[in-house]
């Protein structure tokens, strides 16, 4: 299939990438490795003075016969062990390993080339690249991803769109950036294409169109909800009308589960025969959809190795990475070396193929957390119309969802206030031993000046709140413990 080359958004570009230069220490950096350069042009020290020798590791072995969860015993036969030396070639698969002289060595902004190769590879496997002149960049992760996307992309005072509960932690980093987050609404299955492009379609002609839609599609932080595939196709379309570029954050897009079965003896896990059958089973993504270059696609280890790691990467065209590179030399240099030589050694180890098996393996490990934790919800919750579950099919979380004009005490002691009521739930589930999460902490609420009409803030549910809860952090028993008492504090302040 022949593919085209993305388009130019130099044109939403911030001040600040416009007139940021390339540092031109950082243009010669690569002659440090040629041997035939006396390389007297940049303060990098001697890796003999580097303290470590070696670096070893062990991992379980693909295809991970024991679960993901079984620690390898050391024996060849389940355990992969991956050691690094500081000089000399160690093989890994099909390729070398980072030598520790490299990777804790200035340069490489973009990351080491054996753990681009890496991801490349995986993102093209699994995703399917439309445009030619793609490529990725290693990052310290999701979040600062953001930052720097905030960075490139936004002046004070610029407006970006996002779910109307999304991740707070992007809130606040926009925020402190002087970016305003305009709300998007979103139900049970995402974020609504018809209320962005009636948002767009309405937006006051007296103020800048957003340059960014940030969105968390699959298992969505804090709903849980995921935005099918005809959904992303709209809110592509969308974009396209609207030019604006979509940032997809997917920390959880490999945490994809079978749809919930609430009578546990019709449950039966999907397997996959092969290794195409399980990645053609994914939700397609919007990098995927992409044939001109407005997806930045923000992809991280956190949830499926370790979020110690710092360690992950972006999807984009090569021209709107070459900017991120340029602000990346400017400010983390580049991810932890020790993280980038660690998980390229242990990946290349184990191959596409073996990172797949461990993705499906973590694959049936959430889906019965979730349905452990649903079961319970079911069991522990007041089965009225004022509380409602929705099990998700993706991530980590949990939400339930209450109608707070269905407390006695609404219109009284509450004042008719959802929020007040809200308030109160959260004190009375700590009061009884567990913690799930209010969800107006993570409420995006941002407004321009002057102001977008009201219909685009339109509410159809006023009086709607919710909890969010993780089936992810603590075992099963403990699990429905917590759930146990969450559904024990509802029914008190309920008087149910």
């Amino acid at each position: 299939m022949t593919v085209g080359e993305s388009l130019d958004f130099s044109h939403l570009y911030s001040e600040e990438t416009k007139s940021r230069k390339s540092s031109p220490l950082k243009t010669c950096i690569h002659l440090f490795q040629d041997p035939n350069i006396v390389f007297l042009g940049g303060g990098l020290p001697l890796s003999k003075y580097f303290p470590w020798e070696n670096l070893q590791a062990e991992s379980p072995l693909p295809p991970f016969p024991n679960g993901i969860g079984a620690a390898p015993s050391g024996d060849a036969k389940d355990t992969c062990v991956t050691s690094i030396p500081k000089d000399g070639t160690s093989k890994a698969g099909d390729t070398n390993d980072i030598p520790l002289s490299r990777a804790l060595q200035y340069g490489f902004s973009m990351g080491q080339p054996e753990y681009l190769s890496f991801v490349r590879e995986h993102t093209q496997l699994v995703h399917k690249m439309q445009y030619e002149d793609w490529d990725v960049l290693a990052t310290i992760g999701n979040t600062g991803s953001w930052e720097s996307t905030l960075r490139i992309f936004c002046n004070r005072g610029d407006t970006i769109l996002a779910e109307k509960y999304t991740f707070s932690s992007s809130v606040y980093a926009a925020e402190a950036q002087g970016v305003n987050v305009f709300p998007v609404p979103l139900d049970a299955d995402g974020l609504i294409p018809e209320r962005l492009e009636a948002i767009l379609d309405n937006w006051n002609p007296e103020t800048p169109k957003p340059k960014l839609l940030y969105t968390i599609p699959t298992g969505q932080n804090p709903t849980g909800s995921s935005l099918s595939d005809d959904r992303k196709k709209e809110i592509y379309r969308i974009a396209q009308k609207h030019d604006f570029i979509i940032i997809e954050d997917e920390p959880y897009y490999f945490l994809q589960m079978d749809a919930y079965e609430k009578d546990p003896s019709k449950r039966k896990a999907i397997e996959f025969a092969s290794h195409d059958e399980f990645v053609n089973s994914l939700a397609k993504s919007f990098i995927s959809l992409d044939t001109e270059g407005r997806v930045i696609r923000m992809d991280s280890f956190s949830k499926v190795l370790g979020p110690g790691t710092r360690l992950g990467w972006l999807v984009g065209s090569k021209r709107i990475l070459r900017a991120y590179t340029q602000l990346h030399e400017m400010t983390i240099q580049n991810p932890s070396g020790f993280s980038q030589a660690i998980v390229s050694g242990t990946l290349n180890r184990w191959g596409q193929h073996g990172f797949l098996d461990w993705l499906i393996g973590l694959r049936q490990e959430y889906n019965e957390k979730r349905d452990v934790a649903i079961d319970a919800l079911y069991k522990y919750v007041p089965s009225t119309p004022a509380l409602t579950v929705t099990p998700p099919i993706a991530g980590m979380f949990f939400t339930v969802n209450i109608d707070a004009s269905a407390h006695p005490e609404f219109a009284t002691k509450y004042q008719s206030k959802p929020e007040l009521v809200e308030q109160a739930i959260y004190e009375k589930v700590i009061a009884c031993g567990v913690l799930v999460v209010p969800g107006i902490w993570f409420k995006a609420d941002g407004e321009t000046t002057p102001a977008q009409p009201k219909e685009s803030k339109a509410e159809p549910n006023p009086n709607g709140i919710f909890f969010r809860g993780t089936y992810a952090a603590v075992p099963l028993d403990k699990l429905q413990d917590g759930i146990k008492r969450f559904g024990i504090a509802l029914k008190e302040e309920f008087g149910l």
